[in-house]
């Protein structure tokens, strides 16, 4: 079930993307389609699919949210071409296909990410779906999420961390910002956009925080003993970089075991909520048990 609703998602999500964001004016057609090259490059739309999947749960018709949805993609794309520059991982592959920087230069991909960023924030500001306050309080949870005590905030701790040896606290720390903030924007927005009681909220943004961390743990694993053809990118790269992972701290067995009990978090969570979560449940299976 899980499987045939995320390709609907996606086709949904990847269908709005393609039309969404066009240049204006000839002059800037290159940064458009540097934008639009990493943004239409496939992915899993994890973060979107669980922005409508989450709607969809609460008894929320998903479909008046697609671009909500969209913005949250443009800020997660923008922080893979960020991410893949020379100055930060200098990756080579991502999505199966060259980085943004490989074909369109350091430069460009980098107003390409900065484009990215900010018009996310304007798809949402024009999101006339949604009423004034609800659209400022989505502002406020992903700019938060993305930013300084957020992503970016997880981002420069993990340059910083480059060489060093973490214990699980502090790894635990870098990757609650750096990945699962952007996991946990997604339902909180969902839970804004519904106007869910605040005891449910705390439960579905306890599951997000279970669930970002087993993405994280995962994440790890597949850098250990993936492939390019399944990720789309290189794997080896936390290694080649000298970063403190889930892997290089427990070991991949002990992080297996990690990634099932975090599973089990996110679950216990869900058995909580007063409605039919089975969509959600399948959802930390697929995670668990992702090959990219």
């Amino acid at each position: 079930m899980i499987k045939d609703l995320l390709q609907t998602k996606q086709k949904l999500i990847n269908d709005r993307l393609s039309c969404l964001l066009k240049a204006d004016i000839r002059e800037h057609e290159t940064l458009y389609a540097s934008m639009n090259y990493s943004l239409l490059a496939g992915g899993k739309r994890i973060r979107p699919f669980l922005f409508l999947t989450i709607l969809d749960t609460l008894g929320v018709d998903s479909s008046a949210y697609l671009d909500a949805a969209c913005a949250l993609e443009c800020v997660h794309t923008y922080s893979l071409i960020h991410d893949d520059l020379p100055a930060m991982d200098n990756d080579d592959y991502r999505r199966g296909r060259l980085t943004n920087h490989k074909v369109y230069g350091a430069g460009m991909a980098t107003q390409a990410g900065d484009g990215l960023l900010t018009a996310a924030f304007q798809i949402l500001a024009e999101e006339k779906n949604i009423a004034a306050p609800i659209r400022v309080e989505l502002i406020s949870i992903l700019a938060r999420a993305a930013g300084p005590k957020g992503m970016v905030g997880g981002q420069a701790h993990d340059m910083e961390a480059e060489g060093k040896q973490l214990d699980l606290k502090e790894l635990k720390i870098l990757d609650a910002c750096k990945t699962g903030c952007l996991l946990s924007a997604p339902v909180s927005m969902a839970c804004a956009v519904a106007e869910v009681p605040l005891k449910e909220r705390l439960l579905l943004e306890n599951f997000a925080s279970h669930l970002g961390l087993l993405f994280q743990i995962t994440d790890d694993l597949l850098d250990e003993k993936g492939n390019l053809e399944d990720m789309g990118k290189m794997p080896g790269q936390d290694e080649k970089d000298h970063k403190s992972t889930f892997v290089t701290i427990l070991g991949a067995e002990k992080a297996e075991m990690y990634a099932e009990q975090e599973a089990s978090l996110a679950k216990e969570a869900l058995a909580k909520l007063p409605f039919d979560s089975t969509i959600l449940y399948e959802l930390v299976d697929l995670i668990l048990h992702r090959k990219k």
